[in-house]
């Protein structure tokens, strides 16, 4: 039988929404997409998806995970023109074999943000 575990941490972002930040079952762990608001407005697409991933550790680190735990990664864009600094400081979390991923641009964000970010993670 599976176990269902709500994973939530104070130094993320609560949900706008009715979700969670992240949601355990069993050993797998569901990162809900991760933004950050406060720094949308900035136009510092590497600030922001900095925060981003910041937000992402903090949610890991409560259930006990890290990025090496990553295995699917999914990242949502305004404008893939920012793909290249959007990944510089993606990757730069990932120290050693970078988990599975998709890139996909949309029309639009919540909060009008520039990226969203969301992970699967395993123990």
């Amino acid at each position: 039988m599976a176990t269902k575990k709500i994973i939530f941490s104070p130094d993320a972002p609560a949900p706008i929404g009715p979700y969670n930040q992240a949601v355990m079952v069993n050993e797998t762990l569901y990162v809900s997409g991760q933004i950050a608001f406060e720094l949308a407005a900035s136009g510092d697409i590497q600030a922001e998806t900095r925060q981003v991933m910041e937000n992402i550790g903090a949610i890991l680190k409560v259930a006990e995970l890290g990025f090496g735990n990553v295995v699917k990664a999914t990242i949502f864009v305004k404008d893939l023109n920012n793909f290249g600094a959007i990944n510089e400081v993606y990757g730069s979390f990932f120290t050693a074999d970078p988990p599975a991923r998709e890139t996909v641009e949309v029309a639009r964000l919540p909060k009008d943000v520039n990226v969203e970010i969301s992970v699967i993670a395993v123990q």
